[in-house]
């Protein structure tokens, strides 16, 4: 099964987001912890991105606000005491 690059590229971002929140029901991330959200900004781009070949409006709004989400998680991140 062949896929498009836009199509491919959705999946790695999806599977990057997935792979975030698995390791975060691991305990081996947190939600503090700035992977974290620079996992799921990444994972929101590049799902944004796979939107060219197969425009989907649900989609494009949570992922619009899942990328927000993360660049505020980026900041408060980087601003916490460690």
């Amino acid at each position: 099964m062949a896929f498009d690059p836009f199509t491919l590229t959705g999946i790695v971002g999806t599977a990057l987001m997935v792979a975030a929140y698995f390791a975060t029901q691991q305990g081996r991330l947190t939600a503090k912890d700035w992977r974290y959200p620079l996992a799921n900004l990444v994972g929101a781009i590049l799902m944004l991105v796979s939107l060219v070949s197969a425009w989907n409006l649900p989609v494009a709004i949570i992922e619009s606000f899942w990328a927000v989400i993360s660049v505020y998680g980026l900041i408060t991140s980087r601003s916490a005491p460690h």
